[in-house]
């Protein structure tokens, strides 16, 4: 013998019968706290923001890694960085 029993009934009203905890208003409270979190780093990621945060003093960076690069390029040449004289 087999006995089937469809219940028709919405989820809130089968976690009531079953005694199991509301967790939608938490769920609201994690979810709105992980979309202010989200919003927040968003500004971070502004190109501008970035550039200033990655090149703190602008072009200056750009001259000194330049002028690094020519220096040791020179250096490894043997070369003054100066056309040759004459």
């Amino acid at each position: 013998m087999k006995v089937t029993v469809n219940i028709d009934c919405t989820p809130e009203e089968a976690r009531t019968f079953f005694g199991l905890p509301d967790v939608q208003p938490m769920q609201k409270a994690m979810m709105q706290d992980i979309e202010d979190r989200m919003k927040a780093n968003l500004a971070a990621m502004d190109p501008e923001t970035m550039l200033n945060t990655w090149l703190p003093q602008g072009i200056q960076n750009w001259e000194q890694l330049q002028k690094a690069f020519w220096g040791q390029f020179n250096a490894g040449t043997g070369g003054t960085g100066d056309k040759d004289k004459g």
